[in-house]
């Protein structure tokens, strides 16, 4: 399935269903994550119930200390 993340084309498998299971795929479960798909912000609540389908455009920030 292809989605734009972050404003690039990426294919990936066909058995991801939700946006938990794409932010998991891109190694981000468990860090702290902001998600837009198609301009819409989503909470991390509503990830394992978005179905995500190609040709989304998904935005995803994540945060990283440092010093």
């Amino acid at each position: 399935m292809e989605l734009i993340i972050n404003g690039s084309k990426r294919e990936l498998e066909l058995e991801l269903r939700t946006l938990a299971e794409v932010i998991d795929k891109l190694g981000l479960s468990g860090k702290p994550v902001v998600a837009e798909v198609d301009g819409e912000v989503l909470v991390a609540e509503q990830w394992p119930a978005f179905a995500v389908m190609p040709g989304m455009k998904i935005e995803l920030v994540h945060f990283v200390g440092g010093g």
